[in-house]
């Protein structure tokens, strides 16, 4: 039982961090642009969609297509604010709800484009370190899950350093804590939101490919997604960097030790049991301040 309760330890804690890294722009465009984009997921099946073709069609694995994938989906994102998001902006009082209104119809679109040229048939990255594993011990690590573990490691290290370290990283933490302050301050608000959308849409493919390299995924498996994306930034606060990633973790965490003593029918009940009893005592999030 202590070996099974450690390898479920390890296993979640690696897990966990694509559950984080997929929900760390996420929480960022909620918490800085007011923007519940629903189409986050969405996006991100369509990265590990790209990564699939790519190792199937050139032989690339699907981490190296992330130096397309990334600039891409950034100018995607900032283009995305600019005209849709911006339009809807200047008509609405409620942007928060306007906006996942908006990214609903986003994202079936761009689901039912997956589906018309990829079939909804399930797809499987199957890498030449696919069935591989690291053995520390009794202790079995599948490359996948570390591979996945370090781009999400990068991706949010990356995205803390830009944040505490450059003049805009610095802009956008002051637009989320307090977006009048900042304008009064001189920050280009149009300029810092529109750079932080683009950020949010790059992180999503940099969490599609790292969750492709763990699990199945078919055009309407960002629904399932999604709802983890959700438990994700709720539990570690809204806009908040660290949050998500320590949210991430312990959902990660929770997946794993509890597939030890109850069947995995029953994992998602027990997730958002503890979410609600954790709202209940932090509202807003581990993190968020």
């Amino acid at each position: 039982m202590l070996y099974e309760l450690t390898q479920s330890l390890v296993s979640g804690l690696l897990i966990g961090s694509a559950f984080a890294v997929l929900s760390v722009g996420f929480s960022l465009a909620w918490g800085v642009n007011h923007v519940l984009n629903v189409a986050h997921t969405t996006f991100a099946i369509l990265a590990a969609y790209i990564g699939y073709w790519a190792l199937k069609v050139w032989g690339l694995d699907p981490v190296f297509t992330l130096v397309g994938i990334g600039p891409l989906f950034f100018v995607i994102g900032v283009v995305l604010h600019e005209t849709l998001i911006k339009m809807t902006a200047r008509r609405t009082n409620d942007l928060v709800l306007s906006t996942m209104v908006l990214t609903f119809g986003l994202a079936v679109i761009v689901e039912n484009v997956m589906q018309s040229v990829w079939t909804p048939d399930p797809r499987i990255v199957e890498t030449a370190y696919t069935g591989k594993a690291l053995n520390i011990g009794p202790i079995s690590l599948a490359f996948t899950n570390l591979v996945s573990f370090a781009l999400a490691a990068v991706t949010i290290a990356g995205l803390y350093l830009f944040s505490s370290t450059t003049y805009t990283g610095k802009a956008v933490r002051a637009v989320w804590q307090n977006p009048t302050g900042a304008a009064l301050a001189g920050i280009n608000l149009t300029r810092v939101t529109s750079i932080t959308f683009g950020l949010s849409l790059a992180t999503a493919g940099v969490g599609g490919v790292a969750m492709s390299l763990i699990y199945a995924f078919d055009p309407a498996t960002h629904l399932a997604w999604l709802i983890y994306v959700f438990l994700v930034v709720i539990l570690g606060g809204v806009g908040s960097i660290l949050g998500a990633t320590l949210a991430g973790l312990i959902i990660g965490l929770i997946i794993g030790v509890s597939g030890v003593f109850i069947p995995l029918v029953w994992v998602n009940f027990v997730l958002f049991v503890l979410l609600i009893a954790l709202l209940l005592i932090r509202p807003d999030g581990l993190l968020r301040r």
